[in-house]
């Protein structure tokens, strides 16, 4: 037992008055184990199926994150204490500091509030698509700091949160299921009217991605300076890959008109030229 009590008494570091030993270490591991087996149970818990009917999925996954946060706050807390720092001292002791460091880290803070906005109020979820400074994103994860998603390049995009509550933001995921869009084309002058609405709602509704078919509705919006300006409208579920929906609308719009003689003209420019028949040359 003596043997025992004098490994875990035994002094690995030394720094003023605080004193690292081998019980501290395994304090402080039992602390870090207790806080991962909590965590653990919290996450078997919260996806249990049964219980999980009753919640959104994204209210669970802020619920996790923000009890997972406040668990290594804790953790932390206790892991100092063993060592022999007290919280109130050391913010005491390090005011200045800590002033300094926030001036420094403003914008940081500024993020980590934001994330914990984004994960209490719910405005923006695991899987809803934004539109950020013109790009489409489809949000993947929600962190304290950073918000990580995917855009329609399938490229990796790191968001600072606060970007996404300070600024003027799209979710396309919180309109109703059915979402709008448009595409514009342009036709000869003397074209068919008639001839032109028809093809581009049957073009649209020949489409798979298109829901509501009966909602598609072909108009004619504009005279324009070389063109009949037609504008075609229909319901989409796939929001994030709409582009890609409208380029293969574009291409059978494209085949139709080939195939109805509907032309799609050049920008043209009219060029008169007038003489002056008194001027003496």
């Amino acid at each position: 037992m003596n043997s025992i009590k004098s490994i875990l008494e035994f002094q690995l570091l030394e720094i003023g008055k605080y004193e690292l030993k081998v019980y501290t270490l395994l304090i402080i591991a039992t602390i870090i184990l207790v806080t991962k087996f909590l965590i653990w149970i919290l996450k078997k818990t919260l996806t249990n199926k049964k219980k999980s009917q009753k919640l959104d999925q994204s209210n669970i996954y802020a619920l996790f994150q923000l009890i997972r946060y406040v668990l290594w706050i804790i953790a932390f807390s206790l892991m100092l204490d063993a060592v022999g720092i007290s919280i109130t001292i050391l913010i005491a002791g390090s005011a200045a500091l800590l002033v300094g460091v926030g001036l420094g880290l403003q914008q940081t803070f500024n993020d980590i509030v934001s994330g914990i906005i984004l994960l209490i109020e719910g405005t923006t979820k695991i899987g809803d698509v934004l539109e950020i400074d013109d790009d489409v994103i489809k949000i993947q994860n929600i962190g304290l700091r950073t918000s990580k998603g995917l855009n329609r390049d399938d490229i990796v995009v790191i968001i600072p949160n606060s970007l996404i509550t300070t600024n003027k933001v799209i979710n396309w995921s919180n309109q109703s299921k059915k979402t709008r869009f448009k595409i514009q084309v342009g036709v000869a002058y003397g074209s068919d009217v008639d001839l032109v609405i028809k093809t581009l709602n049957e073009s649209v509704m020949s489409h798979p991605e298109v829901t509501d078919k009966d909602l598609i509705e072909a108009r004619l919006i504009d005279f324009g300076n070389s063109s009949l300006d037609f504008q075609v409208l229909f319901f989409s579920d796939n929001v994030f890959r709409i582009e890609k929906v409208k380029a293969e609308i574009r291409r059978i719009i494209n085949r139709k008109f080939i195939e109805n003689k509907i032309i799609i003209p050049f920008p043209q420019v009219d060029l008169h030229i007038k003489s002056n028949p008194d001027k003496v040359t």
